[in-house]
């Protein structure tokens, strides 16, 4: 093969391949959603965007970037571009999903997928009007079995649902501190950039505490399952050491009735695993789903019961899993979205009133 035919198989081979850009390259990003994507022969890492001169093309070498900005919005004038990844600031996720949906993009944005609920929605109203997919990288939803409980909750494994129970806890209180941060492993790589503990610890620039850093999974998770999209809230809240808060206590009416409670701690060990726990009552039986544990039963009062046999790692958190389903969706593979920006909006949401609830002193709607 001459030097004019390897021109030509290699040009042909670049254009067989779907341009995916990325703003916010930080630890996350580089230790989780890079390392999958690069490793994809149908997907090609056209653009990067972050702050810091040196950090940015010390990305762009290590994952083979063809252009790197500090300006977003000229990463989203990539021609030909596909998807964008955004790991930016939680504060941030609005501003740059919105421009990016409104290019016509399919987005994949790290949770909280925005910090107030009017945000959120029109973020999956703009992904609904340009024909688009706006996933929230849940990384649980991508267990064999959390998706044998979506199939059996759709399905009416518990009937009416009337009680939901939700509580996760991890080990993130230095992180929410803004101390020095222990990575609790869940990402498809190592880690390239520390944590910045402003992105976390700064109410102002994070948000929140541990509702939007961490409860945002398992909300998210709670809304996917079931359907349900909250009412009104009352929420607790406390910060015992930390500028944002660490402990959550939330108690929720849905619409059509039913009940739930949903509560989260960041103050796990740090050597210990995320907790992660779902109840789901209803009229004709309870599903428990707890990750921690690696176990899937449903209980029902005619007594068809359910326990699925899982190993001990079934639990585990998937990091990779969001990331590949929204490469195979921006190359055309799949147009399953296993966690879809609608409930990341109904956690955000809850999430919101319950922060407006903490400060009230009462009840508030979503």
């Amino acid at each position: 093969m001459d030097s004019a035919e390897k021109t030509r198989v290699s040009y042909l081979t670049t254009s067989l391949k779907s341009k995916i850009g990325l703003i916010g390259a930080g630890w996350w990003a580089t230790a989780n959603h890079l390392p999958v994507l690069v490793e994809r022969d149908d997907i090609e890492l056209a653009s990067v965007c972050r702050l810091g001169t040196d950090e940015l093309q010390e990305v762009k070498s290590k994952f083979g970037f063809t252009h790197a900005t500090e300006n977003y919005k000229e990463l989203l004038d990539t021609p030909e571009l596909r998807g964008v990844v955004i790991a930016s600031p939680h504060t941030l996720h609005y501003e740059h999903a919105l421009a990016a949906l409104n290019r016509g993009l399919h987005v994949l944005c790290e949770k909280p997928l925005t910090t107030k609920a009017g945000e959120a929605r029109e973020l999956v109203e703009e992904a609904e009007r340009q024909g688009v997919e706006l996933m929230v990288p849940y990384g649980w939803h991508y267990g064999e079995f959390i998706q044998e409980a979506k199939r059996r909750m759709d399905e009416g494994a518990v009937g009416d649902i009337e009680f939901v129970m939700c509580h996760m806890a991890s080990p993130v209180r230095s992180l929410l501190e803004g101390k020095q941060f222990l990575s609790t492993g869940g990402g498809a790589g190592v880690n390239m950039f520390e944590p910045d503990a402003d992105t976390w610890a700064d109410p102002v620039i994070a948000g929140g505490g541990y509702a939007l850093a961490q409860m945002s999974h398992s909300a998210g998770l709670a809304y996917w399952l079931t359907g349900l999209r909250a009412e009104s809230v009352y929420a607790l809240t406390s910060a015992p050491t930390s500028r944002v808060e660490l402990y959550d206590s939330f108690s929720v009416r849905f619409a059509g009735g039913a009940i739930g409670s949903f509560s989260g701690a960041g103050a796990l060990p740090e050597n210990q695993q995320f907790q992660l726990d779902v109840r789901i009552f209803g009229s004709e039986g309870v599903m428990t789903v707890d990750c921690d544990r690696a176990r899937l039963e449903v209980l029902r009062h005619d007594g068809n019961n359910f326990n699925m046999n899982l190993n001990p790692d079934a639990g585990e958190y998937f990091g990779g899993g969001p990331t590949a389903n929204f490469a195979d969706i921006v190359s055309g593979k799949s147009t399953t979205n296993w966690a879809p920006g609608w409930a990341g909006m109904r956690a955000v949401e809850m999430i919101d009133a319950a922060y407006r609830s903490a400060a009230s002193g009462r009840s508030e709607t979503v």
